[in-house]
């Protein structure tokens, strides 16, 4: 069974590992190149939380306790009660369910904890594995959003999915992302 728990000082090596994946590099705007720079990284979720309302959490599994991904929520609207959230996996650990697990988990915790009512994700087009991670955590496809994420020089359409609070997990049906 998957769990969210703090990222430590002691998950530095395994967050630069992480960062030997050139497809997270280019997505993640802070990417430590050095154990000092990790070290930062994480000192920084904690920063976030405080000054942005960001709620990051390593998902480790059940064999042990190195981080196989992360996964936050971002509060973006208190007033209406919406958070957007966003998932990565560690290259060793791809295909094992842990973005579905990491999503599911912070999907609780932002409906019981942070009193969230909708939660919403996108993931690039060309990135089919996030949208089945999506799906099968209960998020559901509302359509496309056009050019709305740049990495470097390049502009990618994206899949948007939502999760109510009151959305059962099951039913999300299979298939593309595309909804046209």
């Amino acid at each position: 069974m998957y769990r969210l728990r703090e990222w430590t000082p002691d998950d530095a090596d395994r967050l630069l590992d992480a960062f030997t994946d050139p497809e997270l590099v280019r997505q993640e705007p802070r990417v430590p190149e050095s154990p000092g720079q990790a070290l930062e990284w994480i000192a920084h979720r904690a920063e976030l939380v405080r000054e942005r309302d960001v709620h990051g959490f390593a998902v480790v599994g059940p064999a042990g306790d190195a981080p196989l991904g992360h996964v936050q929520v971002a509060v973006t609207s208190s007033r209406h009660g919406w958070g957007w959230v966003s998932y990565w996996t560690h290259h060793a650990a791809r295909g094992r369910g842990v973005a579905t697990a990491g999503a599911l988990l912070i999907s609780e915790f932002a409906f019981s904890r942070l009193g969230l009512f909708r939660l919403e994700l996108g993931h690039r087009l060309d990135n089919p594995g996030s949208c089945v991670a999506a799906r099968r955590a209960g998020f559901r496809p509302e359509g496309i959003e056009r050019a709305k994420l740049r990495y470097g020089d390049h502009r990618y359409d994206t899949g948007a999915h939502a999760r109510l609070a009151d959305d059962p997990v099951q039913g999300v049906p299979d298939g593309p992302c595309r909804t046209g």
